[in-house]
């Protein structure tokens, strides 16, 4: 093993104190690589402090001050008749997607977007925040905006892709506010069902390859629309909207012979997938039929000896696959960390107040 394996490896324990820390640092001050991720400035923040939930470590936070951050993104119309002018009132991603009105009061550039807004929601619900102070109204009203005719959304008013994660993130965002007036559900129940490919897996789009995070997208949003129940796999009624055998063989395939969870077939294992896949599983009642230790030994070993995860073993960590080994140690219970709404993303702890 040369010098920089030796630095990467992981440890024979998941060490949550220095996850924590890891955390902590990235709260205060995140590093100079993320530079050019400054549009996703809330979406890092998301990993941060859902990150720091999870490990049981939120005290490290001054909760007012991330409010008052959060609420700071959101957009607002200038007046009521504005929501029908085709934009989304959501939360901006970042300061630098932010622009003053123009001399007539119109903001021209709004570009709020439907992964922040849900980003946004979801830590204002993790640190306490009382939704029902939120001006909630002008963000699903506008959300409608953003469905397209097939039932998908894209994520800002200006364009963008149309897939499963905008499917998901407007869900989530409608179930966290308690408000499905942002969505048509028959339309967007549509779309998903025609994601599910022939070997059962879900791409992003209708006809694309069978993926993890496409996969985990369509069925968390169907189990937050109230369309598949929990432990579907255990109830004696099979679903007639997706087909559960179908897909569970193709979930059981993508554990690899080193215990970690591939996004696709033949491609590596990676940390991430070990939440889009478990997260699948938990969901649908099957989270016994994976190998809980040989999964545990894959995530150890991306595990990085001053705290995150790697995407692959003996690499250095990154906020987004740290986020995801956290949430994925949750799903395997992991003594010391909170219990996971694996259909939110945040913890049940947080997802119980809704």
């Amino acid at each position: 093993m040369n010098s920089s394996e030796e630095e990467c490896c992981g440890l024979e324990m998941m060490q949550k104190d220095l996850h924590a820390t890891f955390l902590e640092m990235m709260y205060y001050l995140l590093p100079s690589p993320y530079e050019s991720q400054e549009t996703n400035h809330l979406t890092l923040a998301y990993f941060v402090i859902s990150g720091l939930d999870i490990l049981n470590s939120l005290h490290s936070v001054a909760k007012d001050a991330v409010v008052s951050w959060v609420l700071s993104f959101q957009a607002h119309p200038c007046a009521k008749a504005d929501l029908n002018d085709g934009q989304f009132y959501g939360f901006h991603g970042s300061k630098t997607s932010q622009f003053p009105p123009d001399k007539n009061g119109i903001l021209v550039h709004n570009n709020s977007h439907l992964a922040s807004t849900y980003c946004a929601i979801a830590i204002l619900k993790i640190v306490g925040y009382e939704l029902s102070n939120l001006d909630s109204e002008p963000i699903v009203s506008s959300m409608r905006n953003l469905q397209q005719p097939d039932g998908s959304f894209i994520p800002i008013h200006t364009g963008g892709e149309t897939d499963l994660r905008f499917v998901y993130c407007a869900a989530a965002v409608c179930f966290m506010l308690n408000n499905w007036s942002g969505m048509d559900k028959e339309k967007a129940k549509d779309y998903i069902l025609r994601c599910q490919s022939y070997d059962g897996g879900f791409g992003l789009v209708p006809g694309a390859e069978s993926h993890g995070g496409g996969t985990y997208c369509a069925i968390a949003s169907l189990r937050l629309m109230g369309l598949i129940e929990d432990n579907i796999l255990s109830s004696c009624v099979s679903s007639t909207l997706i087909d559960v055998p179908l897909l569970l063989e193709w979930i059981l395939q993508r554990q690899g012979i080193d215990g970690g969870f591939q996004g696709r077939r033949n491609k590596s294992s990676d940390t991430c997938y070990a939440f889009w896949i478990g997260a699948v599983l938990r969901i649908l009642g099957g989270s016994n039929f994976v190998d809980h230790k040989a999964l545990r030994g894959f995530l150890l070993s991306c595990q990085y000896k001053y705290g995150g995860f790697s995407k692959f073993p003996g690499e250095y960590p990154d906020l987004y696959h740290s986020f995801y080994g956290f949430t994925a140690f949750s799903l395997l219970e992991e003594s010391g960390l909170k219990s996971l709404c694996s259909q939110l993303g945040i913890t049940e702890n947080a997802a119980t107040e809704l």
